[in-house]
């Protein structure tokens, strides 16, 4: 999948990741120009009765799938490229071990980026739990 800029890596985002938001726990796992794929473990606090992982944490995994694509499309790691919108359809339930996100690139201007990211559980990849797009505003 790797097209992007050498020094836009997994390891690279995830390392800056760590750093800056150790919070966030989602990992980049594959990125290009025009994709990233996103993981994330559900914790105890995200499932809800029945074994549902939780809207929140849902739109969690979709919105730094669409960040991190940022990365990708603008060719560098911009930590302060912001969300200006972000909307999601919650398509079915998601019940698994893994939540996981495929962002992929609709368009990149000089001050947005815009894609759509599609979130499933476990190797669900056909059957995704939600859909989403967004877009990312870039520091000036």
């Amino acid at each position: 999948m790797s097209d992007a800029p050498s020094d836009i890596t997994p390891e690279a985002i995830n390392a800056m990741v760590e750093e800056l938001f150790p919070g966030n726990k989602s990992v980049c796992v594959e990125i290009s120009s025009t994709e990233v794929l996103v993981q994330s473990a559900p914790t105890d606090d995200q499932i809800r009765p029945g074994g549902f992982i939780s809207g929140p944490a849902m739109f969690a995994a979709a919105d730094v799938a669409l960040w991190y694509l940022t990365f990708g499309a603008i060719e560098r790691i911009e930590p302060m490229a912001l969300t200006s919108e972000l909307s999601i359809r919650y398509l079915r339930p998601a019940v698994g071990d893994m939540l996981w996100a495929r962002a992929t690139l609709e368009v990149a201007g000089r001050r947005n980026v815009v894609g759509t990211a599609r979130i499933w559980t476990d190797d669900n990849e056909a059957r995704p739990s939600a859909t989403a797009q967004g877009t990312y505003v870039l520091p000036h």
